[in-house]
């Protein structure tokens, strides 16, 4: 989905945590697509390490956690948005373009 829009360029792709951080530190992207439950280091600590060193990055948590007090805590961390992947057909884009404009997102399917 997210190829096919003209505006967007990946520059990377990471299967764990810890390799985001150091694709983070080589590339230095203005938006990072995070996933919290990913190994060796968490999408939450591994944003947290990234904004350490690139502060100006916007970070999106693309995840299947639904819990509320998960999805406070990444944006507490830095996150500006957060999307169910379940959602993410719908709302991808919505919040990849807010998120770009220094808004927040979190999902309509976040449950307290």
């Amino acid at each position: 989905m997210l190829e096919r829009q003209p505006q967007l360029q990946i520059v990377g792709e990471c299967s764990d945590g810890l390799k985001a951080v150091l694709t983070a530190k080589e590339s230095e992207p203005d938006l990072i697509l995070m996933d919290i439950g990913i190994p060796i280091l968490n999408g939450i600590e591994a944003a947290r390490r990234i904004l350490e060193f690139l502060p100006e990055a916007r970070i999106l948590f693309v995840t299947e956690n639904r819990s509320a007090e998960v999805a406070e805590h990444a944006l507490r961390t830095g996150g500006q948005g957060y999307v169910i992947k379940s959602n993410a057909a719908s709302e991808l884009l919505f919040a990849v373009e807010a998120v770009l404009q220094g808004r927040h997102f979190v999902s309509s399917g976040v449950i307290d």
